[in-house]
């Protein structure tokens, strides 16, 4: 079970709330299913960055089932320190700093974030959640090391390898949260984990066989699979096309920030990744 310190944040913050406001003033994230709504709002709102409106790609069947795997108390691994320092509410496996991951990265050839990979799955095992913000080659090593997740925020930052290890986690099939471009980080990765954070406390308080306070369909049922409802796919609630929805897609509408004054415009559908 995941708890916040002390209790559930019940209020938020005055600023927090403002931000909030003005980041709800300028874009309309409403059409989104919650979970990927919820997501791209704490990215953007930790970021300040609305390019993460169509940078995303939630999938809101894998992010339901992250959910889900957390308030059961599915273990929290990140690649490195700055990413856990932006975590509350759960404990967290972090294993970049130890010594011994030192040593096998030296022994083994390969990077400290891939080894503290292995460390932490050896520790572990199946089923985690892992949160990648910083390093690529953690990301990589996930992927070749069979670890068996429940979940994977894959948000690493870079101009080397961060692109293609977000592609080929996408390319994968793993539930997973991911973005496109090269942008990412600690920040945006912990911000990603805090909403779905968030979210699990709320199931986790509204007791067994609860799905928490939202209408049936805009919550998918289940583990994320090649099959199924995709979040993006235009308004919430719209069937997936034809082929089933193998696709993944962009959740962000895309329409750009509105400036002070400027007309809102009608929502458009998202852009298929």
């Amino acid at each position: 079970m995941v708890t916040w310190p002390g209790e559930a944040p019940t209020d938020e913050h005055p600023v927090e709330e403002e931000s909030y406001r003005i980041l709800r003033s300028r874009i309309d994230l409403s059409r989104l299913p919650r979970y990927s709504r919820d997501v791209t709002e704490r990215v953007i709102y930790a970021s300040a960055d609305f390019d993460y409106a169509t940078d995303l790609v939630c999938d809101e069947e894998a992010l339901a089932a992250a959910v889900a795997a957390l308030a059961a108390g599915a273990p929290v691994i990140v690649d490195v320190d700055m990413v856990a320092a932006g975590m509350t509410g759960c404990p967290v496996i972090s294993k970049i700093s130890e010594p011994l991951t030192q040593r096998l990265a030296r022994t083994v050839g390969i990077s400290a974030a891939a080894a503290a990979v292995r460390l932490a799955f050896g520790e572990a095992g199946p089923g985690a959640v892992w949160v990648v913000g910083c390093a690529p080659t953690a990301l990589t090593e996930i992927l070749t090391r069979g670890v068996e997740p429940a979940f994977v925020i894959g948000l690493p930052v870079g101009f080397v390898g961060a692109a293609e290890a977000k592609d080929a986690l996408r390319a994968s099939g793993l539930p997973s949260l991911s973005n496109v471009s090269e942008k990412g980080g600690a920040a945006v990765a912990a911000a990603a984990l805090g909403a779905l954070l968030r979210s699990a406390v709320t199931l986790s308080s509204a007791g067994p066989g609860s799905r928490g306070d939202d209408p049936p369909s805009t919550i998918a049922r289940g583990a994320s699979s090649a099959s199924g409802s995709r979040a993006g796919w235009g308004t919430a609630g719209t069937a997936p096309p034809p082929d089933g929805g193998s696709a993944r897609a962009r959740v962000g509408p895309a329409s750009r920030p509105l400036r002070p004054g400027q007309p809102a415009a009608k929502p458009r559908p998202a852009r298929l990744a």
